[in-house]
């Protein structure tokens, strides 16, 4: 997909909030969000949260690497109540993840989790995660956008 505007990608974002939670799972839903600085990876973020009802500012977490988000009052959802936003830019090596307690975040059913530079932890991420890739465009706002599995 391309998008010509940041209020394209929340849409698109938001669409893929509302399938996902169409899905069954017995783990995490997990979201990887592959691309360069600057690509719309949290403006995509800001999009899912806001179809879920997160009331709080979402913005990146670069330097205290995730924040948690409790789901909100929204039609969508059932039994999803937490959003974890990663920023693993910071991150060096694998072993600095688990010791935050991603192993038990990602097998919690009640969890969704989006990460910013996935690459970094590709060895320890569920089969079943999906990957939106991110790429700037021809002009400013234009990004090209990607989901797959």
């Amino acid at each position: 997909m391309l998008s010509k505007s940041k209020i394209q990608t929340q849409k698109l974002a938001a669409g893929l909030a509302k399938k996902l939670l169409k899905m069954k799972s017995r783990k995490a839903k997990v979201v990887a969000l592959f691309g360069e600085l600057g690509a719309g990876k949290t403006t995509f973020t800001q999009g899912f949260a806001n179809a879920l009802g997160v009331e709080s500012r979402v913005a990146s977490p670069t330097f205290i690497i995730f924040r948690k988000h409790e789901v909100g009052e929204c039609d969508l959802h059932s039994h999803m109540k937490h959003i974890f936003h990663f920023d693993l830019y910071r991150i060096q090596k694998t072993s600095e993840i688990l010791k935050l307690g991603f192993k038990k975040i990602i097998n919690d059913p009640n969890n969704i989790v989006l990460i910013e530079w996935p690459e970094k932890i590709k060895g320890i991420l569920p089969k079943n995660t999906i990957w939106v890739h991110f790429e700037h465009g021809k002009s400013l706002n234009q990004r090209s956008i990607k989901i797959s599995r």
